[in-house]
């Protein structure tokens, strides 16, 4: 087998994400490195995948050998400020459902943690929330 493609796996987790997102009503994602200036008074989401530490499965092994490849996706999700929280909670418990838990592609992903209001907003003008998962991939060496 051949080692991961970290691009497969990130891939995996944003397409998922867009074609959520896409659906009635739309709502636009960025991702790293892209630029975006956001419509006044609207909602929209940024997704920022991370690969972390990984560990041997199969320590010592010369043919069949597995690595674990974890990593985090935090969204984070915003809206115009001064319409209350809402809109945040209803974005949030859609990213929720899509990830909860489930096995996509040979992509594992815990139970989600948020959304939590952040008290600084990274974008000014906007309320904003925070939804974060961990996952896991087997890597086949």
């Amino acid at each position: 087998m051949a080692a991961a493609d970290l691009n497969t796996i990130r891939a995996t987790i944003e397409s998922r994400l867009v074609t959520e997102l896409s659906k009635s009503p739309p709502i636009p994602v960025v991702f790293y490195n892209q630029a975006f200036q956001p419509t006044a008074s609207s909602s929209w989401v940024q997704c920022l995948t991370s690969f972390g530490a990984s560990e041997y499965l199969g320590h010592g092994l010369s043919a069949n050998s597995r690595n674990l490849i974890v990593g985090l996706v935090v969204f984070n999700i915003f809206s115009a400020k001064g319409v209350g929280p809402a809109p945040n909670y209803v974005i949030g418990k859609r990213i929720r459902d899509l990830y909860n838990r489930v096995n996509v592609s040979g992509v594992f992903f815990d139970a989600p943690i948020g959304p939590q209001a952040l008290a600084k907003p990274e974008a000014e003008g906007y309320f904003q929330t925070q939804v974060r998962v961990t996952f896991e991939s087997i890597e086949e060496l």
